[in-house]
């Protein structure tokens, strides 16, 4: 009889050790973390680009954190500098697939960094948010990639709708010799076509020229020139804006979305007076009307941003936040990380308030952004103004 009653205390135990043990996996399980990938260009020729991308990851990522993480998990950001170089950001998206696991990468600064992570994650099949801008991303869809900022043919289009309000219809173009640049000069030329604008000129610069004077004399020679727009980003059309100036061409000067920061102002200096561009309603949170969706995302977005940095908020790093809340979201409606489910559920974002505007992507469509998402806006004063 004592046996029988050791035997039934010591199944009971085991039993019971079990139920803990069990309860213990569950709980471990549960805090897994939320493995998030980033490569940004923090450093190098697109840093103004990729350095507040870089600290809005890393200063959510620890908000996020403290306020118990997303469904109880934590995330666990691993986040790598390229410098602009594409071929580093090849080398560490196989490091972030390969060594690190992540569930999702979010990044690609440029264009160039993002065309070279592409074909790896559609090959391991991991859920990618870019933060670059040309159309070739999702244009054709692939079927792992996704992105957050307005395309370069949105921006080509933009400009051109504002031309024809103020009444020019010829257009040289002086675009560059980079991912972003080339795409966008590819997207202008299709644009122009058919929106009835005349390319009277078609120039390019050097993203490291450190003076575009001979390509704007050019310009500045061309008697049918209306207008001048300039594809490029980092500090390259600050150049470009300087040396305008210098020539004293007082055609107006228009750039794309991939200057849209404060850093852009300060580099050109006086000679930014007055160049208009396409951007996204957070450089003007202020002034978008009460009834605008986005005003209260954009303005809290600014304030969180303004007092952790004590620098102005930039659209760059609105579209980590974007790409990044979209990447949790997702991860929510999926119910963990399974990469085929989440991948589904990006495509599946409806209704998305982020600074970049409303996303709603789909099957056809992995930016989910119309072309009312982008504001013109005008350098006033040293400042951003909405262009009425």
């Amino acid at each position: 009889m004592r046996k029988g009653l050791l035997a039934t205390i010591a199944l009971t135990a085991m039993t019971a050790m079990m139920a803990v043990s069990g309860l213990m996996s569950g709980a471990a399980q549960a805090a897994d973390p939320i493995k998030v990938g980033a490569i940004v260009s923090a450093t190098g020729p697109a840093s103004f680009l990729g350095d507040p991308e870089k600290k809005v990851l890393e200063l959510y990522a620890d908000r996020i954190n403290k306020a118990g993480g997303v469904d109880g998990r934590p995330l666990q950001l691993t986040v790598y500098d390229d410098g602009g170089a594409a071929d580093k950001a090849a080398s560490f998206t196989k490091r972030l697939i390969e060594s690190d696991g992540v569930d999702v990468i979010v990044g690609g600064t440029t264009t160039a960094a993002t065309m070279a992570a592409v074909p790896l994650v559609e090959r391991a099949g991991v859920p990618f948010i870019s933060l670059a801008g040309a159309v070739v991303i999702v244009e054709p869809v692939k079927k792992w990639v996704f992105k957050t900022p307005h395309t370069d043919r949105m921006a080509a289009e933009k400009v051109m709708e504002d031309m024809k309000k103020r009444g020019l219809t010829k257009l040289a173009l002086l675009s560059e010799d980079s991912g972003f640049g080339k795409s966008g000069r590819e997207q202008t030329v299709a644009v122009a076509k058919e929106r009835g604008i005349e390319l009277v000129a078609d120039e390019t610069y050097g993203a490291k020229d450190t003076d575009v004077t001979a390509q704007l004399t050019k310009i500045k020679n061309n008697a049918a020139a209306q207008a001048v727009l300039v594809f490029g980003l980092g500090q390259g059309p600050a150049v470009v804006t300087k040396n305008y100036r210098q020539l004293g061409i007082s055609l107006p000067l228009y750039q794309s979305h991939g200057v849209a920061s404060k850093e852009y102002i300060r580099l050109a200096g006086g000679a930014a007076e007055g160049v208009r561009l396409p951007a996204a309603g957070l450089v003007v949170a202020a002034q978008l009307p009460d009834g605008d969706p986005q005003k209260k995302v954009v303005t809290e977005f600014t304030k969180v941003y303004e007092d952790s940095f004590s620098t102005e908020v930039s659209t760059f790093a609105g579209h980590a936040y974007d790409g990044l809340m979209i990447a949790l979201d997702a991860v929510k409606r999926a119910g963990g990380t399974d990469k085929a489910k989440l991948r589904d559920a990006i495509e599946q974002t409806k209704g998305y308030v982020g600074t970049g505007g409303t996303v709603t992507m789909s099957a056809k469509d992995h930016m989910g952004l119309t072309l009312d998402a982008f504001h013109m806006v005008e350098v006033k004063q040293g400042d951003w103004a909405l262009v009425k």
